[in-house]
């Protein structure tokens, strides 16, 4: 059975995002999704609620000196910031370890040299990626070519009108997390997607900065910031 799976979702768990796990799992039932994996910022989820027909797939988005790294099936915390220690607690759980949107703000794929063997896959389509980098999504599939790494895809949705706007799909025996992880593992993955507009990375800053108590210099820069979000979605509306 095919499966598609939104393999990068934030829920309110983390600080720039806002829907709760509930509310992930009806949007992306709706735009016809069997499961998503919930990746909050430095934090994992762990024991994750059951769904009737639907998989919640636990994650985490660490942060890494050598970028965002993806913890998929994880089933503890993964409490380090430093690449090779991640992976390795995460592998250690049983889990998947995915880099997140490569080419977000660089171009130097040989930086990515020492993570190559230690990761199960990389993340080709992130609907958020080429905010900066117009191509980062292409430079993620021409280097997991390249290297032999598997495919990944996920939204990165942060606000409701992201979710599901990039997915990956499997061949699987069962709506299950092993029968889901194995296939991943299997490889042969399509992944595809779309671009979330700007603004909606705009909007989840503002989030944060509400979270954190953000002062009128925070919110100056988040005005500055919302701008230039909004004049690119204008002139890339055709893209």
């Amino acid at each position: 059975m095919e499966i598609k799976l939104d393999l990068h979702v934030h829920s309110e768990r983390s600080p720039d995002g806002i829907m709760t796990i509930g509310e992930i799992v009806s949007l992306a039932r709706a735009r016809g999704l069997n499961g998503a994996a919930v990746c909050d910022h430095d934090l994992a989820l762990t024991g994750p609620p059951r769904f009737a027909d639907f998989l919640l797939i636990p994650g985490v988005e660490v942060s890494t000196q050598l970028g965002h790294l993806l913890g998929l099936f994880v089933t503890g915390p993964v409490d380090t910031r430093d690449f090779f220690e991640a992976v390795e607690l995460i592998h250690g759980q049983g889990g998947l370890a995915v880099l997140a949107h490569p080419f977000e703000h660089s171009r130097d794929g040989a930086r990515l040299a020492p993570a190559v063997p230690l990761l199960d896959g990389i993340e080709v389509q992130n609907s958020r990626a080429d905010r900066k980098i117009r191509d980062a999504n292409r430079l993620a599939r021409s280097f997991a070519r390249t290297c032999g790494l598997r495919p990944f895809g996920g939204s990165d949705a942060h606000c409701p009108q992201e979710v599901g706007n990039s997915f990956t799909a499997v061949e699987a025996d069962a709506l299950a997390l092993d029968a889901v992880k194995a296939a991943l593992l299997r490889g042969g993955a399509r992944v595809e997607g779309r671009r979330s507009k700007a603004w909606y990375a705009a909007r989840s800053q503002l989030t944060k900065r509400r979270k954190t108590g953000a002062g009128p210099l925070g919110y100056a820069k988040w005005a500055a910031f919302a701008a230039k979000c909004c004049a690119e979605d204008i002139f890339r509306k055709g893209d």
